[in-house]
């Protein structure tokens, strides 16, 4: 190994910065919600649990229309990763679909998926992405996992308003004049 390769330390550090500001640019737990709250919906369905000998079914006629809203709710949840300038219709579209799946899909995976995919399209509606971005710990001088360098206190000036005296009037009724 050379003196100038990175080692794994520097290139899971350099990874996980790398992957910090993707995340950052993008409404990454709405559609990490979004993505999961499908899987309940495809999976209860077709799923054939038991209890020691007693099996139950919880398959509907419905069970394409699960897996359509299943999938759907993972696409959408892929395109708020990779399009979050889609990101309002992919909330709405979302919302909807967990709303239609408490009737088509067994209480919409027995309320697990619903929630899951209500929760991540709300998020996703009302996501806005922040004008900075996050500081660069290479750029600021930080060494990852130290102390973050202090700031220095901002002043705050405060205006003294003494009131006018009596029969002193600009023209505007009870109005006072700063000092």
């Amino acid at each position: 190994m050379s003196a100038e390769s990175p080692g794994a330390r520097e290139r899971i550090s350099h990874w996980r910065q790398s992957f910090r500001l993707w995340r950052w640019q993008r409404p990454f737990w709405a559609g990490l919600l979004t993505l999961l709250g499908g899987v309940p919906i495809i999976w209860i369905p077709y799923a054939d649990p038991s209890l020691s000998q007693l099996s139950f079914r919880l398959a509907t006629t419905t069970g394409s229309g699960s897996l359509i809203i299943g999938v759907l709710l993972f696409v959408l949840g892929l395109t708020l990763w990779f399009q979050p300038h889609s990101r309002v219709f992919s909330g709405v579209a979302a919302i909807l679909l967990a709303l239609v799946s408490l009737v088509v899909s067994n209480l919409g995976g027995l309320f697990v998926g619903f929630l899951l995919a209500m929760i991540g399209g709300a998020m996703a509606v009302s996501w806005v992405q922040s004008k900075e971005r996050p500081a660069d710990p290479a750029e600021t001088g930080e060494v990852p996992g130290g102390p973050a360098p202090e700031e220095a206190p901002q002043e705050v000036g405060l205006a003294i308003v003494e009131p006018a005296p009596a029969g002193a009037d600009d023209g505007q009724n009870g109005a006072h004049r700063d000092a």
